[in-house]
């Protein structure tokens, strides 16, 4: 088989594709043939070693995998070869035959396509447990999200609208601004990039004050960073809530009497040790999740698509935050 490997740390250039025996499935593990593989941040921090897990190498990226079983392993029940199936794997989807543990596999819906299932479960799953039970969204609340064009940001935005909330989306284009329009935001902020000055961030803070509205947002969704949670912060309501998913415009300085004056939360989200750590609660949320793509509430939204030996232009791709919905690898 192929498979696209990390052999040293460094950016997406370092990947290297390589012929590897085909794996062999265990006692309560399933043979899987790939057919899509979706591209996530995580995945650009793990080729640097700058994610909090560190695979050994060399190591295949890539986290979450639809494909098809083609061999269970001993002891393995409900699974069949040719069923079709979706996983979160952490690493290792970047080739075209993965072991997966029966345990982890989800089927896939019949009518739904590998590349869209390939996409729907770490952005999702990510921030229903954000939105729900880090933030306590209520129905009627205004929720700013940033970023709100990429992966998380397009599932907050449907997942705010599916749960009742005002959604105020804030982007970086025109074309990203059209695509969160189309996902249902209530209002759209286009910002400029950064990083800014103190007449910069005082203006991107008036921009998301003046879109929020005069009571302030209730909850900000922010997987941006940067000096753009600050200036989203002074646009908290009273006792309102910030949430913490990630940084790829870098970690930032927050001034911690904003929270004093305000009143208000600073929660972080770290969906894999939620998803370890109680997952009779996180496979409820996949449940919710599967019946709000049923019926149409929600929809992965794949923009591009990439072959395996290609799979780094995907990660550059994501790296330079260029990403539209979600960028997929396909076999």
């Amino acid at each position: 088989m192929k498979a696209l490997l990390s052999r040293a740390p460094g950016g997406p250039e370092t990947l290297e594709l390589a012929e590897l025996a085909d794996p062999a499935p265990g006692a309560g593990q399933l043979l899987v043939r790939v057919k899509a593989c979706a591209i996530n941040y995580p995945d650009v921090l793990m080729i640097e070693d700058k994610y909090q897990f560190r695979p050994e190498r060399p190591f295949a990226p890539g986290g979450e995998i639809a494909g098809v079983v083609e061999a269970t392993g001993e002891g393995v029940e409900g699974w069949a070869q040719g069923d079709r199936m979706i996983a979160m794997l952490g690493h290792g989807g970047l080739a075209e035959t993965v072991v997966v543990p029966a345990a982890m596999a989800l089927p896939l819906p019949e009518g739904r396509s590998f590349a869209d299932g390939s996409a729907l479960i770490l952005t999702y799953a990510t921030t229903i447990h954000a939105l729900l039970d880090r933030g306590g969204m209520k129905e009627g609340e205004t929720l700013l999200v940033l970023g709100a064009a990429g992966g998380v940001g397009l599932a907050a935005v449907e997942l705010g609208k599916a749960y009742g909330a005002r959604v105020v989306a804030a982007v970086s284009s025109e074309e990203k601004a059209a695509a969160v329009r189309a996902a249902g935001a209530d209002e759209v902020v286009i910002y400029p990039g950064g990083p800014f000055d103190k007449d910069g961030a005082k203006a991107l803070a008036q921009q998301f004050k003046a879109a929020v509205g005069p009571n302030g947002a209730d909850l900000v969704y922010d997987p941006v960073g940067g000096d753009y949670t600050e200036a989203a912060v002074r646009s908290l309501a009273w006792e309102g809530r910030l949430l913490v998913i990630g940084f790829p415009a870098g970690i930032p300085k927050l001034p911690l009497n904003l929270t004093l004056l305000k009143s208000c939360d600073v929660r972080g989200v770290f969906w894999g040790a939620f998803a370890a750590r109680d997952p009779k609660a996180n496979a409820a949320h996949v449940r919710t999740l599967f019946r709000l793509w049923e019926e149409g509430k929600i929809a992965p939204k794949v923009s591009r698509t990439w072959p395996l030996a290609q799979g780094g232009e995907a990660i550059a791709h994501m790296a330079a935050r260029k990403a539209v919905g979600k960028l997929v690898v396909t076999m």
